[in-house]
């Protein structure tokens, strides 16, 4: 059986971190994961920051968003394995079984898409996916507002559409 944690209490802990997060004591900036991928890039090509105005830009703000994703990837597996005891290790997870198919590619590769959309969304917005709904919106952010609600829209959408009556197990 799944451990179950009150609503609320992840709302004080995220309250809390970004709290911290925003303060002096933390890093004094909002919390945000795509800046990370540019930055990583910079110091594993040796790309040299004077040639390239994103990385003088992101220079010093990226180098503890490593520490941050690597926590999240840890605690998520912690999570996983002892709190919630529900870790598994799949590529075609049940509900798609049910509602589409047992095809890996598939998939994988509806995965991608969906994710593409995602991101280009969310840079066209200014920011990632991260940063608009951890900081942006906690900060009444016009973009992240924005952001929130067409990903939210198009959650329901989407759901409507995938978990349609039909699945293989509905009578």
């Amino acid at each position: 059986m799944i451990k179950r944690i009150p609503w609320w209490v992840g709302g004080i802990a995220m309250a809390l971190l970004l709290v911290f997060t925003f303060s002096v004591f933390g890093a004094n900036r909002p919390i945000g994961a795509s800046t990370y991928v540019p930055y990583f890039a910079g110091i594993l090509f040796d790309l040299d920051p004077q040639k390239y105005v994103y990385l003088k830009e992101i220079h010093n703000p990226g180098s503890w968003e490593g520490v941050f994703l690597l926590g999240v990837l840890v605690g998520a597996f912690i999570n996983a394995i002892f709190i919630t005891k529900t870790f598994r290790f799949t590529i075609v997870p049940d509900a798609w079984k049910r509602y589409k198919n047992d095809s890996a590619a598939s998939r994988l590769f509806w995965s991608f898409v969906g994710g593409f959309f995602l991101i280009i969304g969310a840079r066209m917005a200014g920011g990632c996916t991260s940063g608009h709904f951890l900081s942006g919106v906690t900060q009444t952010a016009f973009s992240s507002l924005i952001f929130g609600g067409v990903v939210m829209a198009s959650l329901i959408v989407t759901g409507k559409l995938f978990y349609k009556k039909g699945g293989k197990d509905d009578v």
